[in-house]
């Protein structure tokens, strides 16, 4: 593979300003790179806000698109999908033709997406506004990486770990913001509000975050696209579907065996290629492979929990498990979990400076195991889910800021759209096989209480234990995780990484 020049350093007394007019002076700088900082973050949020805005009126859906539930189905699987296939095929562009670039254009197209769904009163409007909205989903990964070209790198850690973290937080946090608004307003000012964030961040992206000049140059891998897009969407409509479909059935099995067989085929094609869209040989180095492994056991723990929580919260008390409280107030008991995440940030950022991105990721999925050890003794009163839910928040911050910061430890500068790309992709995957496991098992433990049906309280403890069980392989897994070679770790001066 053809060696690109190093980056020149960014020094520590300057921040090169958006419109290219020259630099800012040393006191000046701290201020500009947090203002980038918290750019990027809030263009995240938007992004991962998307993910869970129609949860609080999922179960009406057939009737407000005048539907069946089958089909409203699609809505979300929709989403699904278009940020798996399109979060690294971003993070490629972004590498040849500009992060920022990249990054403005996908939030465009949230916002067109969001205002189409505002507009909307049937399903397939819906499901085209909200495949449109799923591509967002790159702009977090493609934040990450600017974060890398442009802050010097007593900076870099806890800007990754503030934008890392908003895959999580933009998804708790939106949960009361969505439960509020659909409660007291027309469920179409749901993606009014996303129209109107997607584009404040489009605007604040085009004002305050500078263009890189790191490129990656060569030809757009269409075949590669093609391939993934093929394979993955195979692959997750399968594991999406399954449930209501059948494990068993025939477009289930279809769809699942074709998509591994589509992406097999890609891997060879791309091994072969001289610009893929994927370097699948820099992928299989160890630390970039563990590490997307590690990525793939935090997000089934991350969404072990998002799927258990709610519904312990929300079923009535009849059942002898929920808690009967009202959509509302489960979201705000959720939502802290998400501040926990932001909070400890600038905590991640210098551990991983102190002691290293490996170490902190260790500690994460650590707390992580912890926080379902204890939900598993202890989630009969909603102050008890709160706090479980916080430390959970707490393992998830710390985890997520570590995986970005290994990658880019581990692949060359001219990489790191694709790479970060990717390893969203492996967490998406872990939160869709969680998805599926974690609602197969709810699904058969159904029983009727007091005349109410629901998941029994055995179903629920075997679905946090299997999170339980993530977050143990992912801390083995991450402490196998190799230091990267020599030749690609960061540099000696500030802003090198």
């Amino acid at each position: 593979m053809a060696q690109t020049p190093t980056p020149t350093p960014i020094p520590d007394v300057t921040l090169a300003c958006a419109d290219g007019g020259g630099t800012r002076e040393a006191d000046d700088a701290p201020k500009r790179a947090g203002v980038i900082v918290a750019v990027l973050a809030f263009a995240g949020l938007g992004a991962s806000f998307m993910q869970t805005i129609l949860i609080p009126i999922q179960g009406e859906l057939p009737k407000l698109l005048n539907t069946t539930s089958g089909n409203t189905a699609w809505v979300i699987t929709a989403t699904l999908v278009a940020a798996a296939v399109c979060t690294p095929v971003a993070g490629r562009l972004g590498d040849m033709f500009g992060k920022r670039r990249v990054a403005m254009a996908l939030l465009l197209l949230q916002a067109v997406g969001a205002v189409l769904a505002a507009l909307s009163n049937d399903v397939v409007t819906m499901v085209i506004a909200r495949v449109l909205q799923g591509m967002a989903a790159g702009v977090i990964p493609l934040g990450i990486s600017i974060l890398r070209d442009v802050l010097p790198r007593r900076q870099l850690g806890s800007g990754i770990a503030l934008v890392s973290a908003t895959l999580g937080v933009g998804g708790a946090l939106g949960l009361p913001v969505s439960a509020v608004v659909a409660e007291n307003f027309d469920w179409h000012a749901l993606f009014w509000v996303a129209a109107g964030i997607a584009v404040l961040a489009y605007l604040a992206y085009a004002v305050f975050v500078p263009s890189s000049t790191q490129r990656s140059p060569g030809r757009i891998d269409v075949v590669g696209i093609v391939g993934l897009a093929l394979g993955l969407v195979g692959v997750l409509v399968a594991v999406s579907r399954g449930g209501d479909w059948g494990w068993g059935n025939g477009r289930t099995l279809t769809l699942l065996v074709g998509g591994v067989l589509v992406l097999a085929i890609w891997g060879v094609i791309e091994l072969r290629v001289k610009d893929p869209l994927v370097d699948l040989r820099v992928s299989a180095r160890g630390p970039v492979l563990l590490t997307n492994l590690a990525s793939v056991a935090m997000g089934f723990a991350l969404f072990a929990s998002n799927v258990v929580f709610p519904q312990l919260l929300v079923l009535p008390r009849a059942t002898g498990i929920g808690l009967g409280l009202t959509l509302t107030v489960a979201a705000l008991i959720l939502a802290p979990a998400g501040l926990a995440m932001m909070a400890l940030s600038p905590v991640a950022g210098r551990v991983e400076r102190r002691w290293g991105a490996k170490p902190l990721l260790i500690v994460g999925a650590a707390v992580l195991a912890l926080a379902y050890g204890i939900a598993l003794m202890f989630h009969a009163e909603a102050w008890q889910i709160l706090v479980v839910n916080v430390v959970l928040g707490a393992g998830v911050g710390l985890g997520y800021a570590a995986m970005p910061a290994l990658i880019m430890q581990a692949v060359p500068a001219h990489e790191t759209g694709a790479a970060n790309g990717l390893n969203a992709l492996m967490r998406s995957l872990g939160t869709s096989i969680a998805a599926a496991a974690s609602g197969a098992i709810l699904a058969q433990s159904v029983t009727t209480v007091g005349g109410v049906a629901g998941p029994s309280e055995g179903g629920f403890l075997l679905t946090l234990t299997l999170g339980l069980g993530a977050a143990l392989v992912c801390v083995i897994v991450a402490a196998f995780i190799p230091r990267p070679r020599a030749d690609l770790e960061v540099g000696g001066g500030p802003g090198t990484y």
